[in-house]
Order: C-alpha cells, then structure tokens, then sequence
C-alpha cells in the first residue's frame, strides 16, 4: 500500500454516493425528459450512420471476432455485448452529428446510450431502470469533461473517449446495480481503460467514430470487474498520476476537479448539451449560422465569381480541428474531412444556405465550384473567442463590387434545440431507413421510456434495418 495520504471521501467515492443513491422520484420531471430527448437523437444519428460504408466495415471487422445476443442498431446482426456497445457507439457517433456538452468539448450520448441499451438487455432492466442509468451516466460524463476546462482537447485529446469511460462505467454500474463502494471501485478501474487523441482529425481517418463506442466497452468492463472485487485507485480524479494530472499535462494548472461534485444532483449540467442541427464539428456552427445569414440576405447567390475572398475569425483551440493541415481542409478527402472543413463549410453554408447530410457526401465535398470558393477562405485567431465557455465565429466576405459583408455568431453552452426540433431531426434521419410508421412507433417508445418493461423487444425493434415494402438503402459513398 502507498504511503501517500488519501483524503476521505475522495471524488470518486462523492460520485458513487450520489450515483447509488439517487432513487426516480429524485430526479425532476424535466431531467427525464431531457434525457430521453437525449436518447432519441443518439438512436436517430445511429440509424443515419447505418447508410454509410464505415458501418459495415466497422461491424464486419466486430464480427469476426464472433457473434452473440446483443443488437446492432439498424442491423440484423448480433454481437457480444461490449462488441456490440462498440459498434453503436461507432453508429452514434459516426456522422458528428450526435450531441455536444460544449464546456466540456465532450459528445455525451454516443457512449452512454449504447451502454444503456445493451446492458438494459443483459441486466432485463425495466425502463425507469435504464432512464436512470441515462442520466446519471449523461450527467458524469458531463462534469468530468467541463471540470477540464479545455484541457483535454488543448493536449490533443478526445474527450469524449476520456470522459465517456466514466459515464459509461456509472451507468453500467448501475444497472449492474452496484453499491456505492463498488461504483467507487469502478472508476478507479476506468482511469486505467481511458484512451483517446485527436490524431486522426489531422489525416481525416476514421478511428475518432471508434472511440465512444470504446469507451462504452471500457465502462462496462469496469463495473463488472468492479462487481467482482477488483480494486481500482482510490483517487482516480485528484491523484498524482490521477485523471487531471495525466491526461492535461501543461493544461493541468486550469482544471477544477472538485467542480465534478459542486452542486451534483441540484443542477443538472448534461441538460445543457446541445443537439447537433448540422452534421458537423461543434467548431463550425458558429460560422455556418454567420454564412446561412449572410447567404439569405443576398439577392444573388454566393459564388467564387462575385466573391473576392472570404475571412474568418476563430478560437486558437480550435485551428488544428477545422484548419489545419490546410491542404486538407482546402480539399476535402472523405466526407468526415468535410465534416472538419472550415473553409470547405463556410463555402458550402454561403453558396446553398445550408449544411446538411447531403453536403458531406462526394458530390457536395468534390463539387468544382464550390472548392473554388473554399480556396478564397482565410482563417485568423479570434482575440475574444469566448472559449471554452462558447463557440463564437466571424465571417467576413468582401465581394468583387467592393461590398464587405459580415456576421459575428456566439454558440452559448446552454443552447440545446427545443423537443420538437430534435423530433423531427430523428424523423428526418430515419427516412430511406425506416418507414414512416416504424420510426414514429420508436419514438413513441423512447418518449414513454418509463413504461417500457421489455428491454430485449425495444433493441429488437432498433435492429431491424428492412421492413416488408421498405428494403434496405444503398451505402452512400464516403
């Protein structure tokens, strides 16, 4: 045992008292349905990102490690449980078009819901059971990231792959129904199975889709060894080789740790995410808000003809997302790289005045005439960004008549959209997937959680990809 004096109780040991204890009645009418609202978006982008050829490669390269009895959302496969976590995480978060908790850079949903929906499975939870494990899984992720204070993505890596670990451990726990030692247990586990970088938004390759559905895996692995009496640090937050020393290393002076259980169960932060309205970095809305306007405002159309040059203002924290290497962003390769285009975005928002699935697909993101227009897009360092309590973006376009038109947009973090917005994005993100009927009757189910008392028939209806008269769509390339 270490010499090194532990303080009691320690985070971890505040977090699992909360998280064992809190009963549903506890919680306010307007959490749970913020969390189901949640739900629903993340099994809407899911079934989206069934479309598109990453799906069937990632759930090929699962399957041939074997099969089992847990769904694969918008497929008739079936997988070991965390494989299976694995790929609708990979679903959820496959189109960057899940969630985002701003303070925290941190994508909530993509590695809470899948845990929540196979192990409601495994562990035959009921649907107050599973709205439970919802949101306290929701809401720890949130805090561990925002107590950061930007740090994570600041040294280069993922948040939601950090972050996502440990709500995924507590809401697995939960529904493994673990007592407060043991869920204290857990997350001393889930510091050792956290990983995560950024890497791959400087090549435009594919690993960022895996890491929510990794941390899924990682936060049930976590709780079952902790179920089982393994014994993890006590102080995975605030140790010396904790989370926040780690994993921040010059950022590390900036973070609050203490801030994950400062009013824990009285304001609930995962109701402030925000729900995605364009298929893209968090990073660019600001500026397709800004281009949209611009664009709308206009008689004539935006285009590389009448356009001299186009500049934009951005967070410095946010450069090596969405502009650099500039090459790449300049040309987009793969529709997840013109998912992190700047210049290819603000383009695409000022010529069509919108952003969209259709716009990250290969006749948007190699279109001539619109990568003309990209190339006259400049980025400088915004001196009042606002981050990382908000996304601002500026968007100034000179025209060749000598006009200069701009607009200045501010993301605040507590911008979630309204319920029915994110209805109808579910239902729009169903459609050449499901019918009409099928999607409404998920939805139902997933607004009226409560009442669900068959976890195994709710995954049932989510993994089925064609309904008679409705076959399965074509892939889109990526």
């Amino acid at each position: 045992m270490s010499n090194t004096q532990i303080l009691s109780p320690t985070l971890s040991q505040q977090v699992a008292q909360f998280v064992a204890s809190r009963s549903y009645d506890d919680i306010p009418p307007t959490v749970r349905e913020r969390a189901k609202l949640v739900m629903l978006d993340a099994i809407g982008t899911a079934f989206a990102a069934s479309r598109y050829p990453f799906a069937p490669i990632a759930l090929s390269a699962l399957s041939s490690l074997g099969t089992g009895d847990s769904v694969v959302i918008g497929n008739q496969a079936r997988l070991a449980l965390r494989d299976a976590v694995v790929m609708n995480g990979i679903l959820v978060h496959g189109l960057d078009y899940d969630d985002t908790y701003l303070p925290g850079s941190v994508h909530l949903s993509a590695s809470c819901i899948p845990v929540v929906l196979g192990m409601g499975v495994h562990a035959k939870a009921n649907g107050k059971d599973m709205l439970m494990a919802t949101l306290l899984g929701l809401e720890i992720s949130a805090r561990i990231a925002a107590a950061a204070k930007g740090g994570f993505v600041n040294a280069g890596f993922h948040a939601t792959g950090i972050a996502g670990v440990f709500g995924s451990t507590v809401a697995a726990g939960r529904l493994m129904k673990l007592n407060a030692e043991q869920h204290a247990l857990a997350q001393g586990v889930a510091l050792s199975v956290t990983s995560g970088t950024l890497q791959p938004l400087q090549e435009g390759s594919w690993t960022k889709r895996l890491h929510p559905g990794w941390a899924g895996a990682s936060g049930i692995t976590a709780a079952a060894f902790a179920r089982a009496g393994y014994v993890g640090p006590a102080q995975a937050y605030e140790g010396h080789f904790g989370l926040y020393t780690c994993f921040l290393g010059e950022h590390k002076a900036s973070a609050q740790p203490k801030s994950v259980v400062e009013g824990l169960g009285e304001t609930w932060e995962f109701t402030r995410t925000s729900i995605k309205l364009f298929p893209a970095c968090h990073q660019l809305h600001a500026f397709m808000n800004c281009a949209i306007k611009l664009s709308k405002e206009q008689s004539q159309p935006f285009s590389a003809d009448n356009v001299e040059s186009v500049r934009t203002l951005i967070a410095d924290a946010a450069v090596p997302l969405v502009c650099e290497p500039l090459a790449s962003k300049l040309k987009p390769a793969s529709s997840y790289s013109a998912q992190f285009s700047l210049p290819y975005s603000v383009a695409c928002a000022l010529v069509r005045g919108k952003f969209g699935l259709n716009e990250i697909e290969a006749p948007s993101y190699t279109d001539a005439d619109l990568l003309k227009l990209a190339n006259k897009v400049s980025y400088e360092i915004d001196p009042n960004p606002g981050f990382p309590k908000s996304r601002s973006g500026e968007v100034i376009v000179k025209m060749k008549d000598g006009r200069e038109l701009r607009h200045r947009d501010n993301i605040l973090p507590d911008e979630p959209a309204s319920a029915d917005a994110i209805i109808e994005k579910f239902m729009q993100n169903t459609i050449g997937v499901l019918t009409a009927a099928r999607a409404q009757s998920i939805c139902d189910a997933v607004l009226e959680l409560e009442q669900l008392t068959d976890a195994q028939a709710f995954a049932t209806t989510l993994a089925m990809l064609a309904v008679a008269g409705h076959p399965a769509p074509a892939l889109v390339a990526a």
